[in-house]
């Protein structure tokens, strides 16, 4: 992992006097008559003799959220260069704004030695995540990766100057921002180096690393304990499937949620072949696995005084004569049986089976996230997670993910959709014979398999868990990490309210 090292300044009217950074980054918004200086930015501008905003203008600055404008600094101050990075109008400026335009700032900083943002006056948290992630570049398989991420920043002192309080909010923030990377890490693996068995192998580091407990279920276990689904799926692959559960108790823990996520660590569409176009793409049908697995090791690393237990099931749906077909029976893991009616709708299968095993552990919250349906991206677009689940706690996570900016939005389970899921063979079938609302389906489905009374949320992350456009704000080109902030919020706020 290859993260800028950050330092916080410990007065803010100093930071700029005494910085060693190349480039000193200022936040700019779209004012009435014209582009203006955020907060932050003064000192810059007194070193500009308040020409600041005037030398923006000419070179065509207006405020716009993700705006860059470069300024040479010709001596005025140490540092050789003022980013500018738009926020927009000013009274739409949020900690998403924050985040975002610091985002772009750790881009537009690649090949630099050490930089110093001042959008830390607006929200230190947010700039310190966008900053990051920003920075963020996956290059491992490059046999020339181009500039290197900025490998130092100075975060500029809130006005206040700097307080324990600001100092744990950049550790915390720190924190966030490396187990996001941790998730876009995986995700961005190639599905010859990542497969089930290797996936583990990186969970077992990791949950070493973090003095967490670690457990895998291989294919003979798998067998011996009936996990019919995940046998199912992963059972056309000479690549054999796992389980694994990785678990945090926090001392003094409140309550015990139970984290699922989906790991198709690729995703063909077995028998039911999916078309060629874009199956390039399906090496990230293994987001939510690499969400829950980073947002445990996080729960670990912030010390939630929860306990926190990650079920992840990993198999690749491949076609081939031992895999499993259209018009199959499975046995799940608790004894429920399953028509198949489409080999590509898989990934419900495994977490079927993985979410019936973490309801025997009886937690007090469910989260399950995964990248399950192409409907979602059909009704919500690409960066608009859908919230699905017991009807208060689902609404509680949709709004903290709004909150952080991941955008979960909340969608209903109607009860006529479940008639189209009945099978004339089985207990339900996995999918409904209905053209619409898929999505909705797929969460009535995975409702099955939950406990009674069961506090739960299921976040469909099938678009904003993978970028296949150009970076926009912190997000990189690849996986974005989603929803590992939402999770880490839902975290904390059961830790502080229940």
């Amino acid at each position: 992992m290859s993260v800028p090292k950050l330092s916080l300044s410990e007065n803010s009217e100093d930071a700029l006097a005494k910085t060693r950074a190349e480039v000193v980054v200022v936040g700019t918004v779209e004012g009435a008559d014209g582009v203006e200086l955020a907060a932050g930015a003064e000192a810059v501008d007194a070193a500009f003799d308040g020409t600041l905003t005037d030398v923006l203008a000419t070179l065509g600055a207006t405020g716009k959220a993700e705006e860059v404008v470069k300024v040479p600094a010709l001596g005025r101050i140490p540092a050789g260069i003022v980013l500018a990075v738009g926020l927009g109008k000013a009274d739409d400026i949020t900690p998403e704004r924050v985040r975002r335009a610091a985002g772009v700032s750790g881009r537009q900083l690649a090949g630099r030695k050490r930089a110093l943002t001042t959008l830390s006056e607006l929200d230190l948290q947010a700039a310190v995540e966008g900053t990051v992630l920003g920075s963020y570049s996956f290059t491992t398989y490059k046999s020339e990766p181009g500039d290197a991420p900025v490998a130092a920043v100075e975060v500029a002192a809130p006005s206040e100057g700097t307080t324990r309080a600001h100092k744990a909010t950049v550790k915390a923030a720190m924190a966030i921002a490396e187990a996001v990377i941790v998730a876009r890490d995986l995700v961005n693996t190639p599905p010859n180096d990542l497969f089930p068995a290797s996936f583990a192998d990186r969970a077992k580091e990791l949950a070493g690393a973090g003095g967490l407990e670690f457990e895998v279920l291989d294919e003979k276990a798998l067998k011996r304990k009936g996990f019919g689904g995940i046998l199912g799926v992963g059972g056309g692959s000479s690549r054999q499937p796992r389980l694994l559960r990785v678990a945090y108790r926090g001392s003094k823990a409140k309550k015990k949620v139970a984290l699922v996520g989906k790991g198709i660590t690729f995703d063909t569409g077995g028998i039911s072949l999916k078309p060629a176009a874009g199956m390039d793409s399906m090496t990230s049908d293994m987001a939510g696995a690499a969400a829950v697995l980073a947002s445990v090791v996080l729960a670990a690393k912030l010390k939630y005084p929860l306990e926190v237990v990650a079920h992840i099931p990993l198999a690749e749906n491949m076609p081939s004569g031992t895999a499993y077909r259209p018009g199959d029976v499975l046995t799940m893991y608790g004894g429920k049986t399953v028509e198949v009616l489409n080999t590509d709708a898989e990934g419900r299968l495994i977490l079927a089976d993985a979410i019936t095993r973490a309801c025997e552990e009886a937690p007090d919250y469910l989260i399950e996230t995964s990248t399950l349906t192409g409907a979602q991206v059909v009704a919500l677009g690409e960066r608009t997670a859908g919230v699905m689940g017991s009807d208060d706690f689902r609404d509680r996570v949709a709004e903290i993910a709004q909150a952080t900016g991941e955008n979960g939005w909340p969608m209903p389970l109607p009860e006529e959709l479940r008639s189209g899921l009945d099978s004339k063979l089985a207990d339900i079938a996995n999918v409904s014979g209905q053209r619409w609302g898929g999505m909705l389906v797929a969460g009535i489905f995975l409702r099955e398999f939950v406990a009674d009374g069961l506090p739960w949320a299921h976040i469909d992350i099938a678009g904003p868990s993978y970028n296949s456009g150009a970076p926009w704000g912190y997000t990189a080109k690849g996986g974005s990490g989603v929803p590992v902030r939402t999770i880490a919020a839902v975290l904390a706020d059961i830790a502080d309210n229940g």
